[in-house]
């Protein structure tokens, strides 16, 4: 028979003490994880991507709508690519501050509450 380090056998079933002890451990952990709070609820998820989207969406749309916008320029004044290359810099820079922005607001604060 196999025999471990305890010098029990190894195929032997669990005892019903330890079984039932186990099962009233992970009960008071499951418990304790929910009087502490340590799993986000479902409204704190739903601002967590609304705030996520929100960085997403100015980090991308910032950017390119300004360059958009001086490629416009740039092809009605005829300056072509300096306006274009201005406004990017321009759309970068709005969108790093939007993100410090929301990086260092409070949760429900703004415009959301």
């Amino acid at each position: 028979m196999a025999v471990d380090e305890n010098e029990q056998d190894a195929h032997s079933p669990q005892d019903a003490r330890l079984t039932s002890l186990d099962q009233r451990l992970d009960r008071a952990k499951r418990e304790e994880a929910l009087r502490a709070g340590t799993k986000p609820s479902e409204e704190s998820q739903r601002l967590i991507r609304s705030v996520g989207m929100r960085i997403l969406s100015d980090l991308i749309g910032l950017p390119f709508g300004a360059g958009l916008i001086g490629w416009l320029l740039d092809r009605w004044a005829g300056t072509t690519p300096w306006v274009m290359l201005a406004m990017l810099f321009l759309g970068f820079g709005l969108a790093v501050r939007s993100v410090m922005r929301a990086a260092n607001q409070r949760p429900g604060e703004g415009s959301g509450k």
